[in-house]
């Protein structure tokens, strides 16, 4: 009886020890680390800023009439290109579907683009001159966003507000050197199209590069009689090319965050 009972005590402790090494050969769960936050700039919402570059608008003379004699084919009086800063802000709209940003916006800017060219119809000589003073854009847009960077297209309607007159550029017995001796002004409206690149650098604020070409009316342009020159009329054509650097503030959410 004795020696069964110490058998068994043995036995147990086979089966103890086997057990333990049994566990102690089990591989650790393995763990599993939870997904990084990442965080998304979500460019929807109202914004407003400004904006500052500088341009180019070209435009040609085409004599029409001279003291109410219409003049047919019309006699051209050669083209000019003026270049100058401008300065202005914009406002507008987007929201974000996915990667798209779609936007409505109206921007509004200073200009100073002024271009003069000698008249190649002139008895005596004297130069035209034109000058884009002021630039308003309304359009919409449509681009891709790459979480805080945006690429965009827009496009839309344009209008100018320009002024034109004519000088010698000598001085003579009716007028002296550059002095204007025939004016007139007009607003016009035509159509744009423009791209930009545009980087949200925290979360209500970003910074922009836009480019956009104008494609302007060619109206006909009256000059009234003065002192010294009967009147007169000009098809005076336009287009304007503008580079601007904007700031934009968003009054949108903050930057979301999401696995």
């Amino acid at each position: 009886m004795h020696r069964f009972a110490i058998f068994g005590l043995g036995l147990l402790s086979i089966v103890g020890v086997s057990g333990t090494a049994s566990a102690a050969d089990l591989a650790a769960r393995p763990y599993t680390k939870a997904p990084a936050l990442a965080s998304v700039y979500d460019w929807s919402g109202f914004y407003i800023g400004l904006n500052g570059g500088g341009g180019s608008a070209h435009g040609c003379w085409d004599l029409t009439s001279v003291a109410g004699v219409a003049i047919a084919p019309a006699a051209r009086e050669g083209c000019n290109t003026g270049t100058g800063a401008l300065a202005g802000g914009q406002i507008g709209y987007r929201w974000q579907s996915a990667n798209w940003v779609f936007g409505l916006e109206a921007q509004g800017d200073w200009a100073d683009l002024k271009g003069t060219n000698a008249s190649l119809t002139a008895f005596i000589p004297y130069n035209n001159q034109t000058k884009v003073e002021a630039i308003g854009l309304f359009t919409g847009q449509i681009g891709y966003a790459w979480n805080n960077v945006l690429v965009y297209l827009k496009g839309g309607a344009a209008v100018t507000d320009n002024k034109y007159s004519s000088y010698f550029p000598v001085g003579n017995i009716f007028a002296a050197a550059g002095v204007p001796w025939n004016s007139a002004s007009d607003t016009r409206w035509g159509g744009t199209v423009g791209a930009g690149l545009e980087f949200g650098f925290a979360p209500n604020w970003s910074v922009a590069l836009e480019y956009d070409h104008l494609f302007m009316d060619k109206p006909n342009v009256t000059f009234p009689a003065t002192a010294i020159a009967v009147g007169r009329a000009d098809n005076i054509g336009q287009s304007v090319d503008i580079g601007t650097i904007r700031l934009n503030y968003r009054f949108g959410g903050p930057v979301v965050a999401k696995y």
